[in-house]
């Protein structure tokens, strides 16, 4: 999903990560999501951070502070 909740109000975003959430915990499916909201890439197992095309760092269960830091840090470069 590319940028499954960047048109969303709060709630609607909300539902939609609940529901994204809910392909992976019930049904076991893999979920691709790409996103420059931290607080949306902390509900992730993994998170890939990229830069320029590339993949620059793996986080595990990233945290919404974590992500921010990394993203301030790659538009510091």
């Amino acid at each position: 999903a590319d940028e499954p909740t960047g048109a969303l109000d709060l709630r609607s975003a909300h539902q939609v990560l609940g529901l994204l959430r809910a392909l992976v915990d019930d049904l076991g499916q893999t979920v691709v999501m790409v996103t420059h909201d931290p607080a949306a890439a902390a509900r992730a197992h993994r998170a890939l951070v990229m830069a320029d095309g590339r993949v620059v760092e793996a986080l595990e269960r990233p945290t919404a502070p974590q992500l921010a830091e990394r993203l301030v840090a790659l538009g510091e470069r």
